[in-house]
This record gives C-alpha cells, structure tokens and sequence, in this order.
C-alpha cells in the first residue's frame, strides 16, 4: 500500500497535480450485518487505488438520513399555485468526518500511486430512527458517501446505502391483546331484501412478524337467498403528509380464501391460516410517513357491496415469544380453542372449591323438584323418568382430600400404555 507524499514532492516532468483514481471504493466492516438500528456503530473503509501520483484536498465522510414526501398535482392551469407540488422533509442523520486533511501550512495531500486504505467509524444516535423505506409517493433513507475533494478537477465520490430498522416488539401487552370485530349487512335494497349476511372474526394478538402464520378465527351466517364466499387479506397502507395535503396509497399483500357458503348454511374458521410474507416493519414513527397494516375479512356477496371487518396489525421486528405461540399450529389443525395453555401452571396443584361456595342454598332448593318422594314403587317406575332428572343436577360432589378414605379397597393396577 503506498503511503502520502508531502506536498510539493513531484519533480520536473513528473504528473500534473491533478493525477489519476483508478477506483474509489467504500466497504462495511460487517457486509453480512443486513441492517443497523439506534445507538450502533458503523464502521468500514473508504478503498482508493491511484494510478499516479493524486493530489487532494481532503478526503470527507458524510452519513445522512431523511425522509422526503411529495407528489405533483397533475396538468393544472398555469399559475403561481400550480407549480407548487406537496413537498416535505425530515432529517433524521447527519453526521460528517474528516478521514485525511493537509497537514498544518500545506494545501493539498500528495498520495504515491497504489492502493489507500482509511479507515471510519461513527455511532448512530441513541434517539429513535426510522425503519428504511421506499414507497409510492415518498422514501426514508440512510447513506454513507465518501467524497474526494480534488483541487483541480471536480470531486469524486461513492456512495453506500445504509439500512436501518426501528425495532418494534411484539410482546408489548398493547400488541399482545386480540382483536375482535363483528358486523351484520342486509343484502338487497328497499323492500327487495333476501336476509342478511352477519362476520364476526378474531386473531389472537395484534402483533405479529415477517414470516408467521395468523391464525383467523371467524363465524359466518349465510341467511340470503346468494351464494357468498368468505375471504381474507392483509393490506399495506402508505400515508403521507406534505404541505399540508395527505396522500394515501393502498395495496394487498397476501390473501387466503374460504369455501362458498349456501343459502341458509353457516361456516367456522377455526384457526385458518394466513401467512405473512416479506413485507417492512410498520412504520409509526415518522411525521409524514405512516405505513400500517390491517387483516381484512370480508364476504363476498354477488350483485352487492362486500361485507368487510377490518382487524388491525402491527409488523414487528422482535418475535412473540410466549408459550401459546408454539400451541398456534396445532390450534389451526385440529380447530380446538388451547387459550388455557397459556396460564401459569402453579408448582403446587390447588384443590377445587367447595361446593357450597359454587352453589348457594338459595340456588339448591329452587332445584329440588316438586314431585313426591315415592316410597313404595318397588321395581316398577312409577312416573315418567324426566321427573328425577332434575333432582341429580346439583347433588354435591365428595369433599376434595388427599387421604384415601378407603385405603383398604385399593384394587392393584397394572400400567396400560396407548399407542396412538
């Protein structure tokens, strides 16, 4: 690797001060690392190879980030207002090193021909950033740009693009808490109605990440006289905010569909699956930029507008990882509600309440039937057997105890074994 030459070192018919880059390079310790987040350290190598001897000014590092919205207002009369498009910016990094500069009374750096290597590093802040993104009508986005300042010919410089993610858990008890949405639509208009279509559908949490299966829980009633077909689907919705306007942009990102469902039938979703595909993180924290997500369960109703219920989503970043999140398979195969498995076991197994605790005598006696004891009915049954049935319903159980009452009636057991 050549080293710098002080300036004034060419001779007589040597090159011009000038010189010549035969490349300019700028590589990332980590290349694998695929993203930064708050407070991290970047660090890397501003690469420079000379095919001569180069002359600088300095060698500058910037790293900036911003978010920029904006879009035109289309073909308009020609006017002092019409040429203003919404327009709007955020500037969330700006952070610039000096990686080489003259030394002290000298105004330019003489570098031998070869190969440079100078090295950088910066901490990004420790406040919040912005998740990376680039949409319909606006983008946020992170650099690092390495800028060769020549003293004759124009600057040269490369650029880098620096991902950054803004983590977002999903194990917050705000994200943790399920949705549920119902809504019921007549179909048909004026006096022509054929019944009405009624949706209720839940998810389990409201947040979620790249790559996981929602299970949707929903129930369906079908009283038309159509044939209606239930769906799924999640949205991606871009909003931005410039001069005051908000433009908003909408899109499907993944859907699943049900069967028909006939006239008078009703169909359950116990857990039926939608997997969300690579998608960004919601974004919840920019000023003029807003990306959401919503599950969208909706019936199609031929000849009429869609029944929709619209669940909220948020993308994170950080996996749930409470029990029931390995129980979510097995729900959506077999359609068994395993909600219980998520409580706490405790070390010591409680023993059940008292029966007068569950049922007061107020509650027993309204139970006691109205008939007459029998007395006298010997084998023979003398009134319909509906008339007992009552009077078993609340007959209290033994009273709880670890102590066999019986330790003598013990029969021995052998250990049978199921294979399933």
């Amino acid at each position: 690797m050549g080293g710098e030459a002080p300036a004034g070192a060419g001779g007589a018919g040597g090159p011009g001060p000038s010189g010549r880059v035969k490349s300019l390079g700028l590589v990332f310790r980590d290349e694998r690392k695929s993203s930064y987040s708050s407070g991290e350290t970047v660090a890397g190598h501003v690469l420079l190879e000379a095919g001569e001897r180069l002359a600088l000014r300095a060698l500058r590092l910037e790293a900036r980030g911003r978010a920029r919205a904006g879009w035109s207002r289309g073909a308009r009369a020609p006017g002092p207002r019409a040429a203003q498009a919404p327009t709007a910016e955020v500037e969330y990094l700006n952070i610039r090193q000096s990686l080489r500069e003259p030394a002290a009374g000298e105004d330019i750096i003489l570098l031998q021909p070869g190969k440079h290597e100078f090295p950088f590093s910066f901490q990004l802040p420790s406040e919040p950033l912005v998740t990376s993104f680039t949409g319909k009508y606006g983008s946020i986005q992170y650099s690092v740009r390495a800028i060769l300042e020549r003293p004759v010919v124009p600057d040269q410089s490369i650029k880098r693009e620096l991902q950054v993610v803004s983590h977002i858990d999903v194990n917050t008890p705000a994200l943790l808490t399920p949705v549920l949405r119902s809504h019921e639509k007549m179909v048909g208009c004026w006096f022509f109605t054929s019944g009405p279509v009624s949706l209720s559908a839940k998810i389990e949490r409201k947040g979620y990440c790249n790559g996981e299966a929602i299970p949707i829980y929903a129930e369906i009633e079908n009283c038309s006289s159509r044939l209606i077909v239930p769906k799924a689907a999640i949205f991606q919705t871009q909003t931005y905010l410039a001069s005051g306007k908000t433009k908003t942009f909408r899109q499907m990102v993944a859907n699943v569909r049900g069967n028909h469902i006939a006239s008078g039938s009703t169909d359950t979703w116990n857990g039926k699956t939608l997997k969300i595909p690579p998608v960004i993180p919601s974004i919840l924290d920019c000023c003029i930029i807003r990306v959401d997500y919503s599950l969208a369960v909706y019936i199609h109703i031929p000849g009429a507008k869609k029944l929709m219920l619209e669940l909220p989503l948020v993308i994170g970043t950080i996996p749930y990882n409470g029990f029931g999140s390995r129980n979510s398979s097995v729900v959506s195969q077999f359609g068994v509600d395993m909600s219980w498995l998520t409580l706490t076991l405790p070390e010591h197994p409680e023993a059940p309440p008292n029966y007068a605790d569950v049922v007061s005598e107020e509650e027993f006696s309204r139970h006691i039937p109205p008939y007459p004891q029998l007395t006298d009915c010997q084998e023979e049954i003398c009134c319909p057997l509906f008339a007992y049935i009552q009077e078993f319903r609340f007959q209290p159980p033994p009273l709880y105890s670890e102590i066999d009452p019986h330790p003598g009636d013990r029969e021995d057991t052998q250990t049978v074994s199921f294979m399933l």
